[in-house]
């Protein structure tokens, strides 16, 4: 795949990661209600369901007063940002900092993936797409 290539999939990809982020933000924190998809609790492991709203209520749901669905945002649109400077510009450094922007929202993953699944024993789909859009 070429620069173009790359430069499209990390686009889209953060595009997608901050659709779904925005849209719990919203829905959630401002409206009061669960986004699409969330209503019915549905067992997908043995013990575990796709529940947003037990993920969303949980005390892990926030880093003192922010949501982590905020910094998630946060991450996805720095990420769209670090990409679109370093393929108009192609800097070494640029590339650098992408690389580790991007291991530091991938070295995030397991301890959320745990507190999903071993902690709350609940999925959130939204942040489940998040986390695929990280990847």
């Amino acid at each position: 795949m070429g620069r173009t290539g790359w430069f499209i999939l990390l686009i889209a990809f953060s595009a997608g990661g901050l659709a779904a982020s925005a849209l719990v933000l919203y829905l959630w924190y401002v409206v009061g209600r669960l986004p699409p998809g969330c209503y019915l609790p549905q067992a997908v492991l043995p013990g575990v369901t796709v529940d947003c709203m037990t993920v969303l209520s949980s005390p892990y749901a926030h880093i003192g007063p922010i949501p982590l669905d905020g910094l998630a945002a946060v991450w996805f649109i720095l990420n769209m940002g670090l990409a679109a400077v370093y393929f108009r510009t192609f800097r070494d450094g640029l590339l650098t900092a992408l690389f580790y922007w991007r291991l530091v929202g991938i070295a995030v993953l397991p301890y959320l993936l745990y507190v999903e699944l071993a902690v709350l024993k609940a999925l959130c789909l939204y942040c489940t797409i998040m986390h695929a859009f990280i990847i």
